[in-house]
């Protein structure tokens, strides 16, 4: 929540609005000017609307605001660059949800690392009838993820499992089973 800011100079003064004949009341310019002090944030954001809605300069909190509306969910440890590219990506990324790219697209956000992508599916065509179905029986995703060389201590993130297997979960088409491997 926007608060006010002590000593913020409004953009647009109240007082500069009224007719010539009330500027020179002492109460009255007053009780703008206090009125003004509670305004000025409120102009001046939104003033600067279209920053706080771009994902690339949006403040902190206007950025999980954003996340909310498209519908992503940014781990609160990540990095604040990696938060800002699941917002911006996010309209794309929903148009691959539940395919091996739109998986590999966010465990490699997530990670910053390439995973390794199993299904069990397949897809083909036939000329004829009675023609074997193609995949296995059960629909079954394997992912590996090797971990960074030195993990925390030259800079990379080492794998939250726990995370991951929440990404995968919301990744994968509800009937879909997956196996996370953490090389």
């Amino acid at each position: 929540m926007r608060d006010g800011i002590p000593g913020l100079a409004t953009p647009h003064p109240l007082i500069d609005r009224l007719p010539a004949v009330y500027l020179e009341q002492d109460f009255l310019q007053r009780f703008l000017a206090a009125l003004d002090d509670v305004l000025a944030p409120v102009l001046l954001s939104i003033d600067n609307l279209p920053a706080h809605l771009d994902p690339r300069s949006a403040p902190d909190d206007f950025l999980d605001w954003l996340a909310q509306w498209v519908a992503v969910d940014p781990h609160e440890s990540s990095p604040p660059e990696l938060r800002r590219a699941a917002v911006r990506g996010a309209v794309a990324r929903h148009a691959r949800r539940g395919t091996v790219g739109g998986l590999a697209e966010a465990l490699r956000l997530e990670t910053g690392t390439e995973p390794e992508i199993v299904e069990s599916g397949g897809t083909a065509w036939s000329t004829g009838p009675g023609t074997p179905l193609p995949g296995q029986g059960r629909p079954w995703v394997t992912i590996r993820i090797r971990a960074a060389g030195g993990g925390d201590r030259d800079g990379t993130r080492q794998p939250d499992r726990v995370r991951l297997e929440e990404l995968i979960g919301a990744e994968v088409p509800a009937h879909v089973g997956f196996t996370l491997e953490l090389l």
